[in-house]
């Protein structure tokens, strides 16, 4: 099997390499690039494109909430967890919103680190407690955060999408939807911004990694 391609964010240099020799040390994981701000992890993680980004909340020149987005709207391969000391719900609630796949305090054991980046690669999410708990909480009130873009097309945009990893064309799928050449050119524009995706063969690739080719 091979080791799950990580790119590392810290800009606190003795934990960035503490935390890059242990994960590295557990043999499941390569370390593909490291990073000191969000503006050079952004930089490294479309030179490298890892599998799964971890990145701290405070970071120089970039957050780690806009690296969670632009990773999500440029790498939809990539996955994220955010690793922070913060835990307070100003925190949590943004990163979520954001599209991270994962959040966990730095108080946490390797093993558990090591549980939540597996999870992560494989397409599902990975939540401590007290993230867990204001994604329970905010749930509850009937206000979900949605942690997959792909939860934000609309009903005719998912129609687009699965006819678009299909192979079929504008023209082809105006047909098959009863509708406009132009209104099926909006829908398929729509779904691809909203998936941060520039061309079919990111769309294909965006179905494979999470399974929803069929």
């Amino acid at each position: 099997m091979n080791p799950i391609r990580l790119l590392v964010a810290d800009d606190h240099t003795i934990v960035r390499e503490g935390l890059v020799s242990m994960l590295e040390e557990t043999g499941e994981c390569q370390v593909v690039a490291q990073a000191a701000d969000g503006f050079h992890a952004m930089e490294m993680a479309l030179k490298t494109r890892p599998d799964v980004v971890v990145t701290d909340i405070s970071m120089p020149r970039m957050s780690g909430l806009e690296v969670v987005k632009r990773v999500r709207a440029e790498l939809p391969g990539t996955r994220t967890l955010v690793l922070t000391v913060h835990e307070e719900d100003e925190y949590i609630l943004p990163i979520l919103r954001a599209g991270a796949n994962g959040f966990l305090n730095k108080d946490t054991s390797v093993a558990e680190l090591m549980t939540a980046i597996k999870t992560i690669h494989v397409g599902q999410s990975y939540f401590g407690p007290r993230a867990a708990k204001a994604l329970a909480d905010r749930q509850s009130r009937g206000r979900s955060i949605s942690t997959d873009p792909y939860d934000t097309l609309t009903a005719r945009e998912r129609e687009t999408f699965h006819l678009v990893i299909q192979g079929k064309t504008t023209k082809e799928i105006a047909q098959i939807l009863d509708i406009g050449v132009k209104t099926a050119e909006n829908h398929r524009a729509r779904m691809m911004e909203k998936l941060g995706l520039r061309n079919t063969a990111e769309v294909v690739r965006f179905a494979a990694l999470r399974g929803l080719l069929s």
